[in-house]
């Protein structure tokens, strides 16, 4: 896990527990519904802005698979990911080998400080 001097709220550590006890990489919405059941009167905007700081912190990611809504992982370790384009799931692909190599072949001014990498694709279920 990331060093951090991020001070531990209450409802920040239940965000980040729920967020890391499932895979499923909810929106924020479905996260907020979640962790009402342990606070109640958590706010949809305190969701929001603890996700917003949480990710900044390099303690999750934040997923942008092209649909309305933005995607959360509660895993931060090194991985890629797999959207499905009929159903919208999203899964974990951790055995693809590192492709920052192609960092290095890259020709720009930008001071590059990370990528993502997602495939897009039909679940098992949606594929029959």
């Amino acid at each position: 896990m990331p060093q951090t001097n991020l001070r531990f709220t209450p409802q920040r550590k239940v965000i980040l527990e729920e967020l890391q006890g499932i895979d499923t990489h909810p929106t924020a919405d479905e996260l907020y519904e979640r962790v009402r059941r342990r606070m109640p009167k958590i706010s949809l905007g305190t969701i929001y802005r603890n996700l917003d700081i949480l990710s900044h912190q390099g303690l999750i990611q934040k997923l942008d698979v092209a649909e309305s809504q933005m995607r959360f992982d509660g895993n931060p370790d090194p991985h890629y990911h797999v959207h499905c384009t009929r159903c919208g799931r999203i899964g974990d692909i951790f055995s693809c080998p590192d492709v920052s190599f192609v960092l290095k072949e890259i020709e720009t001014d930008f001071r590059i400080e990370g990528y993502s990498l997602i495939f897009h694709g039909q679940c098992p279920d949606c594929a029959e």
